[in-house]
């Protein structure tokens, strides 16, 4: 890969993954559209960004673990929850036609960014909630069911799990994305880029690039979600659950306009 090639990969990648930081999930929206714009086809792409995004797990765990307190035994309960779906995804991904998929998880990307618009207190302060038997077994359901988007699919999940955590269990955004950017971005995603990784071949060359970006703008999202507060979060979550929504909807529909 020459050098402008591989500067257009360190600037989609810090780009994508410093917003991803910031609004609690995103990343492929553009990196994962670029190396499919440079050659690369679908299963390599995918397996490929998926090793990259474990950067942003990295970047980020590292700036929140100097400022956040996340509850470890709710941290295992969300892995516990979530892992058999990014797995179970990621085995079923490359077997199946994913335009009806991306058109409905587009559809719910937009839903969730007019809701988090609407409820203009939403995730402003921790409010815990839903902490008894029953909330637990409908959060951990919902998101083993993003966990098998997660590992299906390539941007939004990670929105998803951050409004849950929002709407559902009570937490502020800010706390929300916290634990989202460790336990989806170094966890779901290296669990998905190991089960892909069996599947589908890694373009080896390119991650350096990749590695370096994501790893700096997780770093770099992070640092702002923690400096800026819960507003700034909530709007930046906003303006990108629009972004990736229409972006999944356009990819969902164009096989259908051809």
């Amino acid at each position: 890969m020459d050098l402008p090639s591989q500067l257009l990969l360190f600037a989609a990648s810090l780009i994508a993954n410093t917003l991803s930081a910031l609004a609690g999930g995103g990343a492929g929206l553009l990196q994962l559209p670029v190396l499919l714009f440079l050659g690369l086809g679908f299963a390599s792409a995918l397996v490929t960004h998926k090793i990259a995004s474990v950067a942003l797990g990295i970047g980020a765990s590292v700036r929140h673990f100097r400022e956040s307190s996340l509850n470890r035994l709710f941290a295992l309960f969300i892995l516990a929850c979530g892992l058999p779906g990014v797995v179970t995804g990621a085995m079923i991904i490359l077997k199946f036609d994913d335009h009806f998929s991306k058109l409905a998880l587009g559809g719910l990307t937009l839903g969730i960014g007019i809701y988090s618009i609407l409820k203009k207190d939403l995730g402003q302060q921790m409010l815990l909630r839903n902490r008894d038997r029953r909330g637990y077994l409908i959060g951990g359901a919902a998101l083993f069911a993003i966990g098998v988007l997660n590992g299906s699919l390539t941007s939004g999940t990670g929105l998803l799990v951050t409004l849950w955590l929002v709407r559902w269990f009570g937490l502020d955004y800010k706390t929300a994305v916290a634990y989202t950017l460790v336990l989806v971005g170094l966890f779901w995603n290296g669990f998905g880029a190991i089960t892909l990784a069996f599947q589908a071949p890694i373009k080896w060359n390119w991650l350096p690039a990749l590695l370096v970006g994501s790893l700096v703008g997780g770093y770099l999202g992070a640092h702002l979600s923690i400096i800026k507060g819960n507003q700034w979060v909530k709007r930046s979550f906003e303006v990108l659950t629009f972004v990736v929504g229409i972006k999944l909807v356009w990819d969902g529909i164009k096989p259908f306009l051809t």
